[in-house]
């Protein structure tokens, strides 16, 4: 796996990074609806009616997630983690509007121990690229967040793997260039080359879209440490 170390810029990453601002919602969503079901078990206990022990339960249960998801999740997604434990891939601007713009990137959907990578194409619309110029084509390196929606889920795919931009860890457009000239020129050139798949990512179910090995170039098709 290729992994990319530099100093996240903690501050700027709170500020524009909008994983971590997904992950702050999570927060305060998770901890809400702990507070309402825990009022929810708390009223059913209350009432001491044989079928509202039942719900209570369910309630407590319910509220005991909602709980570990607005406690434990971001801890575990803090972005330096993030960026530390992601690996470095490239992405391009495929679209832009006024509210932002779209992202088509390369990443690898394998997990450790697969028999070679899997390669597909996955999307992500932003809202801001700081030290990019949001214009068709440009290059945005990226590191992959990868997550597994369901405990002790198996096979030899992530189920869900999306692209967070170098640029929302740090304000040095070095270590941004630095980033970009990391990542082989193939890749760049593959992503180019089907910027006019974007759309279609976008629109299937499962928000990627595999490629096949057999027309990847060649560079892409070794196994990679």
């Amino acid at each position: 796996m290729r992994r990319f170390e530099f100093e996240v810029d903690r501050e700027h990453a709170r500020a524009v990074n909008e994983v971590v601002a997904d992950l702050r919602r999570l927060r305060v969503l998770g901890v809400g609806a702990a507070v309402v079901l825990g009022l929810g078990t708390a009223f059913l206990v209350w009432v001491n009616h044989p079928w509202s022990w039942l719900l209570a339960v369910a309630f407590l249960l319910g509220a005991i997630t909602s709980l570990f998801i607005g406690l434990w999740t971001p801890h575990r997604g803090r972005v330096d983690k993030l960026y530390a434990a992601g690996e470095l891939v490239p992405a391009v601007v495929s679209e832009t509007s006024g509210s932002g713009a779209t992202l088509l990137a390369l990443v690898d959907l394998a997990k450790p121990n697969t028999d070679g990578p899997r390669y597909a194409l996955v999307t992500r619309t932003v809202r801001a690229l700081p030290g990019h110029r949001t214009r068709i084509g440009e290059q945005v390196p990226a590191v992959t967040v990868r997550i597994d929606r369901a405990p002790g889920s198996v096979g030899e795919l992530w189920q869900s793997v999306s692209a967070m931009p170098i640029a929302w860890g740090t304000r040095d457009l070095n270590i941004i260039e630095q980033a970009r000239t990391t990542i082989r020129e193939v890749e760049w050139q593959l992503l180019t080359d089907n910027l006019d798949l974007a759309d279609k990512v976008r629109h299937v179910d499962a928000k990627r879209l595999l490629l096949d090995p057999q027309q990847l170039p060649e560079e892409l098709r070794r196994v990679t440490g």
